[in-house]
């Protein structure tokens, strides 16, 4: 079916002939007739004049004809074709504590913080969650909703690499990350409502304590995938030589591995970039869910066509004065060299 996107601009198409309806150009005054003597010559030129001028009206109304109808985005919509939905519905909680400014992470080979791994390698998961719908969740001194759950993973990967450390500040709300994921779950009839929880440390700030936190998850049927992040070891440099340290320590693996457990999730340590993203793979095999039936209509946009029409008439409305002012030299050398040559031979003829 064809259709105007924005037929509301047809309404201006005789705007041009409707101003020189209204506001037609100023006649010329009127002078006293001369004689001349070449009246035939003149009558010629003047009917010549006059049908060029009804050729420039005729491409300036094709002109504008087309533009219009180009800028009101004609369309050819097709026959709706209905496509089952089926995918996932995960929720995506990361920790913005302090402590994930931790440098004990490499990405490409260059030693970063721990939440840049973290982007860096969820960019890919993101991006793969095709038929998925995406939800991302902020949490430090409590827990912020960025964006709902969404089929727009380019928004859900844009706002997650804007995202820094202590923009919600220093603190770890996990309790208050778990329980906005169960509220907004609450909100999606059809829901497999899986919440991936990215943390490096232990529960120390939020109004929801985990304890509470976990029984509105099993209560939700919510399951959770909890990953705590972090190295099990930094070489650092100090006055007394090189030494082995742990930056995991605050980590409270007891207690994520709890979380996991009993709302029938897993617990997994990602030490490194590629744990990381091995453990996404995993939850790539996460059973999807069949949602509700969408429909689709093909479209293909057809302004192109007038537009280019148009083009190639202001083309020829620039080419052909040039090729006019070529044609009258042309014409005009050749008279006089048949003049020229008439003169001769006329002269020739007298001797």
């Amino acid at each position: 079916m064809f259709e105007f996107v924005w037929w509301q601009l047809l309404f201006i198409l005789p705007l041009p002939f409707l101003i020189a309806y209204f506001w037609p150009a100023k006649a010329q005054e009127s002078q006293a007739a001369l004689y001349f003597p070449h009246v035939q010559l003149l009558s010629k030129q003047a009917e010549n004049k006059q049908k060029r001028s009804l050729w420039r009206l005729f491409l300036l109304s094709l002109i504008w004809i087309s533009l219009v109808i180009s800028a009101a985005r004609p369309m050819w919509f097709g026959e709706p074709i209905s496509i089952p939905s089926e995918g996932r519905d995960l929720m995506m909680a990361v920790d913005l504590s302090g402590s994930m400014q931790q440098t004990d992470m490499q990405v490409n080979g260059k030693l970063v913080d721990r939440l840049e791994m973290v982007k860096s390698v969820m960019d890919d998961f993101v991006e793969r969650r095709v038929g998925d719908r995406l939800g991302l969740i902020l949490f430090a001194d409590t827990a912020y909703l960025q964006t709902p759950l969404t089929f727009d993973r380019a928004t859900v990967n844009q706002l997650l690499k804007e995202s820094v450390i202590g923009l919600v500040g220093d603190s770890t709300a996990i309790g208050d990350a778990i329980g906005l994921a169960v509220k907004r779950f609450t909100q999606k009839e059809r829901s497999n409502r899986v919440l991936i929880l990215l943390t490096d440390g232990r529960n120390t700030a939020g109004n929801i304590s985990v304890e509470q936190a976990l029984d509105l998850a099993i209560a939700n049927e919510v399951t959770i995938y909890s990953i705590g992040v972090g190295a099990d070891e930094l070489i650092q440099n100090s006055v007394f030589g090189r030494r082995a340290i742990n930056p995991s320590l605050d980590l409270d693996e007891r207690t994520l591995v709890t979380i996991s457990k009993e709302t029938g999730g897993e617990y997994f340590r990602a030490r490194n970039a590629q744990e990381l993203s091995q453990i996404y793979a995993i939850l790539d095999k996460l059973e999807p869910i069949e949602g509700a039936e969408q429909t689709l209509r093909p479209r293909k946009e057809l302004f192109y066509i007038p537009l280019m029409f148009s083009g190639g008439l202001v083309f020829i409305w620039v080419l052909l004065p040039i090729l006019r002012t070529v044609f009258m030299r042309l014409t005009g050398s050749n008279r006089n060299t048949s003049a020229k040559s008439s003169d001769n031979e006329q002269a020739q003829g007298g001797i």
